[in-house]
């Protein structure tokens, strides 16, 4: 199970293992939010509904993962769940076609430092690197 927690300004990606008999769906699972920022200590329980799952490259075999969304414990979106109103978002204009990229974002180094640096101290402004 991996999902967002609530790290701010970025979230970091969270998981946990759990183990699901073969043949069944994974299911809704729940988690501690007071060590994920997003819950008090007080009243820490979360949800996690699954939304997504493929196989594990890592490990292969039967393993898959399960990408999940927050929710609070009556099933509404957690505050920090950001997917959760992306889909609203689309489906209150499902007649129209948005168009949804990835960016991936590579360095390559040469000698231990981006390609591009001087040995020491800084580069110049964007330009003869990327």
């Amino acid at each position: 199970y991996i999902w967002n927690h609530g790290t701010r300004p970025e979230p970091l990606m969270r998981s946990k293992t759990r183990i699901v008999a073969d043949g069944k769906e994974p299911d809704i699972w729940g988690f501690d939010g007071s060590s994920t920022n997003q819950a008090p200590g007080s009243n820490s329980d979360c949800v996690l509904r699954p939304v997504f799952t493929c196989p594990d490259p890592l490990r292969g075999g039967k393993n898959v993962l399960v990408l999940c969304e927050v929710e609070l414990t009556d099933f509404t979106p957690h505050p920090t769940n950001t997917r959760a109103f992306c889909r609203q978002a689309y489906e209150k204009y499902a007649d129209q076609h948005p168009l949804v990229g990835i960016e991936q974002e590579y360095t390559f180094f040469q000698q231990g430092r981006p390609l591009g640096w001087p040995e020491v101290g800084y580069p110049a402004p964007q330009g003869p690197y990327y």
